[in-house]
């Protein structure tokens, strides 16, 4: 579509990672893997947790919907992006933008909020472990998601509509290898000032409130470990938030590293490889970080290799 065309937008062109040529077939195999690694590490996951009676607890429940969330937040960018490299057809239909831009949204926004759900889930443990069970019930395990979901979900409901309410009409050329909502705002022919807001005070919003919790919940949790008498109870402590602590330092760091960014060092190779990390990467790597680092998912998973009937947990 033309600069300057007054036909409204049927079709977006999404922009590819790379235009060399020489480049196509290494990248499709390389996105291919990390979506295979990520399938097979957060399915891997979700039935560890799902069926092993020793991983029953608030932790690994939370881990169990952090792996649902990252799974569907890479499902809904790489097997378009795949495809794109594949038959070289890098044209997305306006609903199918609309849709593809949403439930980015939905799963980006529970899993910055299922991070500070699960901070605060290590402080109890740790700093009020007698009352820990208590606390953090199975009914607030099941109450705490459901709201990370719903929250997600109307953030998503709110951002797209407005987001998809202004006009397309001078070019359909998305700067980006998926629908994301800045590279959106850029095309527009028509105001954008409170799309810009709406957008601009929800990642605001999230990130502030999220960190906040992981801030506050962290800062607890070093002070009860460096009051610990015993060096063997604080290697534990630590030892049970190191994971996620692990994962919510490479996914925050990635996220305020785009966002803080000025809009003029905004450049199309940068904003592709943060985006690309925090939605292709991140959720490839979270599974290892879980598992590798987690003495109780390595012997869930040897328990379930060796004897799978054995694991399973009492219905």
């Amino acid at each position: 579509m033309a600069p300057g065309n007054s036909t409204l937008a049927t079709e977006f062109i999404l922009t590819n990672i790379s235009e060399n040529p020489e480049l196509q077939v290494p990248l499709f195999l390389a996105f291919l893997v990390i979506y295979g690694l990520t399938v097979a590490g957060n399915l891997g996951i979700i039935i560890l947790t799902s069926v092993d009676s020793r991983l029953q607890t608030p932790m690994y429940f939370f881990l169990r919907h952090l792996a649902i969330v990252n799974l569907g937040n890479s499902t809904v960018i790489a097997p378009k992006m795949l495809i794109i490299f594949l038959v070289k057809k890098n044209t997305i239909l306006y609903y199918e933008c609309a849709t593809q831009l949403g439930s980015f949204l939905f799963f980006i926004v529970s899993e910055v909020i299922l991070l500070s759900v699960m901070a605060y889930d290590r402080y109890v443990a740790i700093c009020n472990p007698l009352l820990y069970m208590v606390v953090i019930s199975p009914r607030l395990c099941r109450l705490l998601v459901g709201l990370t979901y719903l929250y997600g979900l109307s953030t998503a409901v709110v951002v797209s509509s407005s987001i998809f309410s202004m006009s397309y009409c001078s070019s359909n050329v998305i700067r980006h290898f998926f629908c994301d909502s800045i590279p959106l705002l850029a095309l527009s022919c028509t105001d954008i000032y409170i799309p810009e807001t709406i957008v601009f005070i929800s990642a605001s919003t999230n990130l502030f409130f999220s960190l906040t919790v992981v801030l506050v919940s962290y800062f607890n949790i070093v002070l009860s470990i460096l009051k610990m008498r015993s060096s063997e109870g604080r290697k534990k402590a630590f030892s049970t938030c190191a994971s996620h602590l692990t994962a919510v330092t490479v996914f925050f760091v990635t996220l305020l590293f785009t966002n803080l960014q000025s809009r003029s060092s905004h450049s199309l190779h940068s904003d592709n490889m943060t985006s690309m990390f925090y939605t292709l990467v991140i959720p490839m790597l979270n599974p290892m970080i879980y598992s590798l680092r987690n003495k109780d998912v390595k012997d869930a998973l040897r328990r379930f290799t060796t004897n799978p009937c054995n694991s399973f947990k009492l219905m």
